[in-house]
């Protein structure tokens, strides 16, 4: 069983940054690879970036490469999304979560296990 806890949403101006943390339980962090979605008002729930068990690997959404980073603290349990230049487009409820899926199959969200509750994110114009 893995818990996950997101923090560090918030109400930013377009052209901003924010970094959401993911904190998770449990001793078997490291053998989780860990996703972000993100789920805006009326839309499907859309994936962000992945990031393999050992953090050597990330995979993003063509709509945040360049501007979204993804990177994990094995010894802290935690997975960060750093958001910078972020748009209004980028508004939405974000969540992570883990999966023990093949990198190929990391983009799809009924490949993970585990979610956490998600954190709101509010880009203003």
């Amino acid at each position: 069983q893995v818990q996950l806890v997101e923090s560090g949403g918030g109400l930013v101006q377009a052209g901003d940054s924010l970094r959401l943390s993911c904190a998770a339980s449990g001793r078997t962090f490291s053998s989780y690879a860990m996703g972000w979605f993100r789920q805006a008002p009326g839309k499907e729930r859309a994936f962000v970036a992945a990031i393999s068990g050992s953090g050597d690997s990330t995979y993003y959404a063509d709509s945040v490469k360049g501007r979204f980073t993804i990177s994990r603290d094995n010894a802290k349990n935690t997975v960060y999304l750093q958001m910078n230049s972020l748009k209004p487009e980028d508004t939405a409820t974000y969540y992570c979560a883990a999966s023990k899926a093949a990198p190929i199959m990391l983009g799809r969200s009924r490949m993970y296990d585990y979610w956490g509750q998600g954190t709101q994110v509010t880009v203003s114009s």
